[in-house]
């Protein structure tokens, strides 16, 4: 959500567009039915704080368990 620069409320995105892989292009509806203003923005990566891990370098999630369900499931046991 992007603040309407004329009344400060809030707004929507009405249609957004990719300029290049790290700059975004949006048009933005001001919520205020007294304002109504339409205004169009730029959002771009300006840093990246941290990179994600090689895939290789990810461990494999452990199989899971494997369990033997009775007739009616795991779930008629009577406390």
């Amino acid at each position: 959500m992007m603040r309407c620069p004329f009344c400060r409320s809030g707004s929507h995105t009405r249609t957004s567009r990719y300029l290049t892989e790290q700059t975004k292009e949006a048009y933005y509806q001001c919520q205020n039915i007294d304002c109504s203003s339409t205004f169009k923005t730029r959002e771009s990566i300006e840093h990246v704080i941290q990179r994600p891990l090689p895939p290789e370098t990810i461990p494999a999630p452990p199989p899971p368990e494997r369990r033997t369900l009775n007739r009616y499931g795991s779930n008629n046991c009577l406390h």
